[in-house]
C-alpha cells in the first residue's frame, strides 16, 4: 500500500501534507497525556507494526499486499496514538528502506495512519456490541485495511484527470486492483493477527486492555 515517489502529482502531494498537519498536531498533543504504563506498550506495538509492514504477501494478480497493525494500536491505546505511531514507522521506512516515497509520505500517512486506524477502531466499537471483542477486532482490522487500500486506489485513479504523466491508471483499474489485493490476502491476515494479539493481551494483561479502552474513549 506504500505509494512510491512519482505516482502522485505535486498538487496531490502538497494537498496531503497540508491535510496531515492537524492530524499530526492532534496526535502528538494526545500522546502527552498518555498513561506512563502504556508508553512501553506503544513502543512494542510500533515495532510490531514496522515488522509486519516489511512482509509482503503475494496476490494472484502478480502484485503484493501487506498488513499494517494500525487497528490493534487504536484498540489498545487509541486511534490518535496509532496516527503518530504509524506515521513514525512510515517515515523510517521511507527514509531508510525506500518503502514509500518522500513526496508521498503524507498521502501514505493519511491512508495508513488515519483512515485505517480510525475506520478499524470505530468498526470494532460498533461490532463489539453484538460480537466478542476478539471477533470485532479482527473484522475491524479487515475493514480498516481494505478501506485504506480503496482510498489509495482513488488517489492513484485521480492522477490522470488532474495531473497526467504520473499514475496512468484511472479509477476503473486502480481501485479494483487495490481492493482485490487486500481483500484476498492482507485483509484476512490482518484480521487473524489483530484478533490473536487482542486475545493474548486480554488473557495475559487485562489491565492494559481496560486502560486502552479508557484512553481510546478520551480521544
Amino acid at each position: 500500500m506504500h505509494i512510491p515517489d512519482g505516482y502522485l502529482g505535486p498538487y496531490t502531494c502538497i494537498f496531503f501534507y497540508i491535510l496531515m498537519i492537524p492530524f499530526w498536531y492532534k496526535g502528538v498533543r494526545w500522546l502527552k497525556n498518555l498513561h506512563p504504563k502504556q508508553v512501553p506498550l506503544l513502543g512494542v506495538l510500533t515495532a510490531f507494526s514496522f515488522l509486519v509492514m516489511m512482509y509482503n504477501l503475494p496476490v494472484p494478480d502478480g502484485t503484493t499486499a501487506h498488513i499494517v497493525g494500525g487497528t490493534i494500536i487504536a484498540i489498545l491505546i487509541g486511534p490518535w496514538a496509532a496516527t503518530v505511531s504509524i506515521s513514525i514507522v512510515l517515515l523510517i521506512q521511507a527514509l531508510f528502506f525506500g518503502d514509500g516515497g518522500i513526496t508521498t509520505y503524507a498521502a501514505n500517512s493519511f491512508n495508513m495512519a488515519v483512515v485505517l486506524p480510525f475506520v478499524g477502531y470505530y468498526t470494532y466499537r460498533v461490532l463489539r456490541k453484538k460480537l466478542s471483542d476478539v471477533a470485532a477486532a479482527g473484522i475491524g482490522a479487515y475493514v480498516g485495511l481494505v478501506t485504506a487500500a480503496v482510498v489509495a486506489g482513488f488517489e492513484f485513479g485521480l492522477q490522470p484527470y488532474i495531473q497526467p504523466g504520473y499514475c496512468p491508471y484511472t479509477f476503473w483499474v486502480s481501485v479494483p486492483a487495490m481492493a482485490f489485493a487486500h481483500l484476498v490476502t492482507a485483509g484476512p491476515a490482518a484480521a487473524v493477527v489483530t484478533a490473536t494479539v487482542l486475545w493474548y493481551v486480554r488473557k495475559s494483561r487485562p489491565e492494559l486492555f481496560d486502560m486502552g479502552e479508557a484512553e481510546a474513549v478520551r480521544g
